[in-house]
């Protein structure tokens, strides 16, 4: 693009990232830095859409950015702004509490980068990492079991999971017996390899369904199933998805999002997003798999523990015209807190 056409083109994205409506000719010869007639800023604009850059939702109205053109501005043009003062005090504010209680705390940054970005904000908390003391299963119906983990620093974890078919309460216990034997001075992740490796060696030692249940088990531990749980992921703000827009097309999209989120599978998913190396990672609509069917993008940067490990990730979604220049800094400032109050607090 020559000096004129990237100056149109950077006009229209930012026009509709400000107003949400597409940017007519019109309005951009009152902006130009040049004095250009509607009739060639039109041309230009054209041109534009033949590349993929914009789009129109008939041919009498302004001109938007697709998919392409957004991701295009995002990494060549966009001007990432200062974290304002005022956003970095609100987040500030919810580091205050001495509280041991992480899960709160982090309930209370996400409501925080909510608030701030007016959009819908998730935090993907860290597993508990200590080593394991002592690990029971509990029967809750014939297709919904508890495994209950007991950390060796005090720490209680309770899982709900989907167990295997014709599970028995035997077959719980010898199960429950078989990881306890294993368990000791070991954390989460490293009873993955450990399991399967046992698995394998002493399969003839276990039943069928006590081995279906070790697996069921280490499926909710490695994220790959139900167990990783609500708690893990933090989503607060769903209602600014619908502010101002409260149409059909825009209420399906927006349950078509959270269904999404619903899935648990799904969790471990949005840490692969940021587990790419440190900073903010920008996803437009179609560009995350995870929301590919909701139309909506995702401002997401991971958080590291003392041990500068990646082991969760903040993030706010909304609209494709969000405000990406401010809200990048407050998310990847939102990271840094939330790395600190892990690292001070393992």
């Amino acid at each position: 693009m020559n000096e004129r056409s990237r100056e149109v083109f950077r006009r229209v994205v930012e026009g509709y990232l400000a107003t949400g409506t597409p940017v007519g000719s019109r309005t951009l010869t009152r902006d130009m830095s040049e004095k250009v007639s509607a009739a060639t800023i039109r041309n230009v604009m054209q041109d534009l859409e033949y590349m993929g850059l914009l789009g129109s939702t008939h041919v009498s109205s302004g001109r938007v950015p697709t998919e392409g053109g957004l991701r295009m501005f995002v990494d060549g043009l966009l001007e990432v702004g200062d974290l304002q003062t005022s956003d970095r005090q609100l987040m500030d504010a919810t580091m205050s509490s001495n509280s041991q209680d992480v899960s709160g705390v982090l309930d209370r940054i996400g409501a925080a980068l909510s608030g701030v970005t007016q959009g819908a904000s998730l935090v993907l908390a860290p597993k508990h990492e200590a080593p394991i003391k002592h690990i029971e299963f509990v029967s809750l119906g014939h297709d919904r079991a508890l495994v209950v983990l007991v950390f060796g620093d005090g720490h209680v974890e309770n899982r709900i999971f989907t167990p295997p078919p014709g599970q028995t309460p035997s077959s719980m216990r010898e199960a429950a017996n078989f990881l306890n034997a294993l368990i000791e001075g070991r954390t989460l992740s490293d009873l993955q390899t450990v399991i399967s490796r046992q698995i394998t060696d002493r399969r003839q030692e276990i039943d069928q369904l006590a081995h279906a249940m070790v697996e069921s088990g280490l499926a909710v531990w490695s994220g790959e199933g139900e167990g990783d749980g609500p708690d893990r992921l933090i989503v607060r703000g769903r209602s600014n998805l619908l502010a101002g827009d409260e149409s059909e097309d825009n209420l399906s999209r927006i349950k078509t999002l959270f269904d999404d989120l619903e899935r648990k599978r799904d969790i471990a998913n949005f840490l692969e997003l940021a587990d790419e190396g440190e900073g903010v990672r920008i996803f437009i609509g179609s560009e995350n798999k995870l929301f590919s069917l909701s139309g909506s993008s995702l401002v997401v940067s991971p958080y590291m523990n003392a041990d500068r490990k990646i082991v969760g990730a903040v993030g706010v979604i909304g609209p494709t015209r969000l405000n990406y220049g401010r809200i990048v800094p407050i998310v990847d400032y939102t990271a840094q807190l939330v790395g600190k109050l892990i690292a001070d607090r393992s």
